[in-house]
């Protein structure tokens, strides 16, 4: 194990993926910008005819919609949706500043997991930055609930998921998956599992404007005690780990890394949307803390392999 490096970094240099929207179905392109200190992650839009808006923060309060996936709210130039696998990744890896550029109203969504940028990113390198990585540390419990589904954030010394899901299903049942952060773990055990949905649902999805570009190429489709999809699920427990992979992105949006324990239960973006506006409710919830302060430890960045997943999505624009 390695210490914690206590500088900010950026990506080493942009890079561009290009795919379709899994929901519009329409072409769609995303390029990752390195960004300066202390910016967090950034996002802009860009439009047909050239035209780019204004640069917004990926933060809690700019969320417009959490039905199917997270979206932002970008004022008069609309939202832009399928935002948590990119931060997903970004976050996963350890990356505090970067700056999005989204040639449409939603990001691609590749394979439907987050290893295409993951694999990007590691292989074009990070830049340190000389500005201290902070962290958010909880100081007190925030639990928010709908029904019998939960999400809590909680103190502890580290970075953890505790995710759970349980469905009336044969295929997916119940799974949970605890998971202490690190960008090797997370880029061999989470950034690798794929969104899923029930075919049961894609004609009512489709005739509300949603899955239009969803297929067995991004994304695991169940029908009912079968997998439609060739060959075997990447993890036995796939599904969960692409829920915690969601919530690493969607907490994300708390504008730096948290550091203490996120807890869900049949949880969701709405959830994960919810506990962080619980967290920014009361400062008294949490501190801003330096990194040369907290004794996490973890696997270099260096050390994360890297696969072959980009190939096809993505290319250098440094």
């Amino acid at each position: 194990m390695k210490r914690l490096a206590t500088k900010q970094c950026t990506i080493a240099e942009a890079l561009s993926f290009t795919g379709i929207g899994v929901h519009n179905g329409q072409p769609s392109s995303l390029i990752i910008q390195p960004a300066e200190p202390n910016s967090g992650y950034s996002i802009c839009r860009k439009f047909e005819d050239g035209r780019v808006s204004d640069v917004y923060p990926l933060i809690h309060d700019r969320v417009a919609r959490t039905y199917l996936c997270t979206a932002v709210d970008l004022g008069d130039s609309g939202t832009i949706s399928m935002i948590e696998h990119v931060v997903s990744a970004l976050s996963g890896l350890g990356i505090d500043n970067a700056m999005l550029v989204v040639d449409g109203p939603e990001c691609p969504v590749l394979d439907g997991s987050a290893s295409v940028y993951v694999d990007a990113i590691v292989e074009a390198g990070v830049a340190i930055q000389p500005a201290e990585k902070k962290f958010i540390k909880i100081k007190r419990s925030i639990l928010v609930r709908s029904n019998d589904a939960f999400a809590a954030l909680e103190p502890y010394n580290g970075r953890a998921f505790d995710v759970e899901i349980d469905f009336e299903n044969d295929v997916i049942g119940r799974q949970r998956m605890i998971f202490d952060w690190t960008p090797a773990r997370y880029a061999e055990d989470i950034s690798k599992a794929r969104t899923f949905g029930f075919l049961r649902d894609a004609k009512i999805l489709r005739q509300a404007g949603y899955a239009l570009g969803s297929s067995l190429e991004n994304s695991i489709a169940v029908d009912e005690d079968k997998i439609m999809n060739p060959g075997e699920l990447r993890f036995e427990d796939e599904f969960v780990r692409h829920k915690l992979l969601d919530a690493v992105g969607d907490l994300a949006l708390a504008g730096m890394p948290i550091y203490g324990k996120f807890r869900s239960y049949k949880g969701g973006h709405g959830l994960n949307a919810l506990v962080l506006n619980g967290l920014f409710a009361s400062e008294q919830n949490y501190d801003i803390v330096d990194a040369s302060d907290l004794p996490l430890e973890f696997d270099a960045l260096e050390d994360v392999p890297v696969g072959l997943t980009a190939q096809g999505y993505i290319r250098s624009v440094g």
